[in-house]
């Protein structure tokens, strides 16, 4: 067994804190049942502070890879595909430096093309257990895709189906659901509020098998286990809002020896923050181009105070083109609307054939109905309205300890104005120290990366003999040098040179290139083999592949007069 910690990321998709571990903590999770994540908190840490950096999965992932904000590189829109700056890497690439056996399972969608360098294994039996040898350390990431918004709105047979390990004494009844005062308490919200916390329950069976794997492997006593999610949950005014029911998650991490079990912090992180903190608990150096930072160093020391504030930003999200910021400290959020002309709730086609948008329609048209009879509005209460206005306010403030549920709005409250004025500094602040893409036009930015729409391509490494016989490899740009001793084949790679095929599903979520070869990163350690032909090529977020660089046997070999 290796002496470096193992790292297993259970992941999951669009829920907010409704765990049973943040009862009492969380408005709502007392609905839950969910055991096997109970018992983690108990055995680790909860954290109670924790938001991602954008209110929708792949500009949150992006900062959770590269540990940067998505404003700053670019990454902020849904979807693109990004040139990040020079440096800017996938942190799973220095796990594989530390040698590590760094896996995926299998969903990316991080807004760049991901690059061969990035896992070992990048697919649907991703694994831990397929590492070349039990001392061999890993980085293993799971992604369930079991809590997606679609899976609410499925027929009644699928849904079962899609639910089946949940037993029928734990299913949640919609009568009792604790509905959000800024839903309209109707039957498709009661029904989509069970469904989704029936939708927890189904991925907590399913974090329970993983935990058990862990367990049969004799592997969870030096393993960092971390269970998080992307952005809150699919509903209007969760995912794809700026509010802290689109940003606030769940986050527990345990690490048995290192971390005390049961408790929690308010400390406030990022979701990004968890890259240079998993580098740094496993001993690896943090590189300069993060700008999260760590919270966890590896004696397991958790650090409270890294950040006085976290950001976060919604930009454009298929169709529906805006832009907001939004900052978080202990106790207020701050909000700032760009285009307070556009509506909250914007047409975008694919969440608008969701029961939850439609049924807000819904009621705006029925609202309408009496207002053309000559009656006052009633369907809807003044906050739930707000959802679908015409427009939203410039700024948000809000108490969310007095003020869970952003109902009361301060920006206009003579008595914050001095909290007010401190988040729109530390906005400044944070725009004016990284910097903030969203002020530059798409078109123009792209243009920026792609002149004329053409894929910037990574110049070849150079392959040099050095003193001692053997070859020296390097590459410019900032460039990750992977080789592999597999030779090329007639079969073409899935996504060309690092570009997926067009129309394919790992266009959209970028996908790694699978042409049957094992890429291997290059390192000072772990050099090509000297016995047989090599294949390097050099490879930059955002950037098409270089051509391969083949290093022939007798390239490698010392000559006659250095034997």
């Amino acid at each position: 067994m290796s002496s470096k910690p193992n790292v297993l990321w259970i992941t999951t998709h669009d829920i907010n804190p409704h765990i049973g571990a943040y009862s009492g903590v969380y408005p709502g999770a007392e609905y839950a049942v969910t055991p096997h994540l109970d018992r983690l908190a108990s055995e680790g840490v909860r954290f109670d502070n924790a938001f991602a950096a954008a209110p929708i999965c792949a500009p949150s992932r992006s900062a959770i890879m590269t540990g940067c904000h998505p404003t700053a590189i670019g990454t902020m829109h849904m979807r693109t595909k990004a040139v990040p700056p020079p440096g800017v890497r996938l942190f799973s690439e220095y796990f594989r430096e530390a040698g590590y056996f760094v896996t995926n399972n299998s969903f990316t969608d991080f807004q760049v093309p991901v690059p061969v360098s990035a896992f070992d294994d990048c697919s649907d039996t991703a694994h831990w257990r397929n590492r070349p040898s039990a001392d061999t350390p890993f980085f293993a990431a799971f992604h369930g895709l079991i809590t997606h918004e679609s899976q609410i709105y499925l027929d009644d047979d699928a849904f079962a189906e899609r639910t089946r390990h949940v037993r029928d004494e734990d299913r949640h009844d919609p009568t009792k659901a604790p509905l959000p005062p800024y839903y309209p308490d109707t039957e498709v919200f009661r029904k989509a509020w069970a469904r989704y916390n029936d939708l927890i329950t189904e991925m907590d069976h399913w974090v329970g098998t993983l935990l058990a794997q862990l367990e049969e492997d004799g592997l969870a006593e030096n393993t960092i286990v971390v269970f998080w999610s992307d952005h809150g949950l699919g509903m209007p005014r969760g995912k794809r809002w700026a509010n802290d029911s689109g940003l606030h998650e769940p986050l527990i991490m345990r690490w048995p020896g290192h971390l005390e079990p049961g408790t929690s912090t308010d400390a406030l992180v990022h979701l990004m923050d968890l890259a240079p903190s998993m580098l740094s608990a496993c001993g690896i150096d943090v590189p300069d181009h993060m700008h999260a930072v760590p919270f966890l160093d590896a004696r397991g020391e958790l650090k409270k105070n890294t950040n006085g504030y976290v950001f976060a930003g919604r930009d454009r999200m298929g169709e529906l083109e805006d832009m907001t910021r939004s900052v978080r400290d202990r106790r207020y959020r701050y909000i700032r609307h760009y285009h307070p002309d556009r509506s909250p709730m914007q047409h975008c086609d694919y969440p608008d054939q969701l029961w939850t948008w439609r049924e807000m329609r819904r009621m705006g048209s029925v609202e309408a109905g009496q207002r053309a009879r000559g009656l006052p509005r009633s369907a809807l209460t003044l906050l739930q309205r707000r959802l679908i206005a015409p427009t939203k306010p410039v700024e948000e403030l809000y108490d969310l300890i007095a003020d869970p549920y952003e109902e009361h709005n301060l920006a206009d409250d003579p008595q914050a104005a001095g909290t007010l004025h401190r988040f729109r500094e530390a906005l400044r602040d944070w725009q004016s120290r990284y910097g903030d893409l969203g002020f530059l036009a798409e078109d123009e930015l792209l243009e920026r990366w792609r002149p004329g729409g053409v894929w910037q391509k990574t110049p070849p490494p150079l392959v040099e003999r050095d003193p001692t016989g053997g070859i020296a490899v390097s590459s410019a740009e900032d460039a990750v040098v992977v080789w592999t001793d597999d030779p090329p084949s007639d079969q073409p790679e899935s996504e060309g040179a690092g570009v997926p095929a067009i129309g394919s599903p790992g266009e959209v979520i970028g996908a790694p290139p699978t042409d049957g070869r094992y890429w291997r990163l290059l390192t000072p350690e772990r050099p090509p083999p000297q016995d047989r032909p090599t294949w390097v090529r050099a490879v930059r977020l955002g950037h098409l592949a270089s051509d391969d660089v083949e290093v022939p046997a007798h390239l490698a070999s010392p000559t006659e007069d250095q034997e």
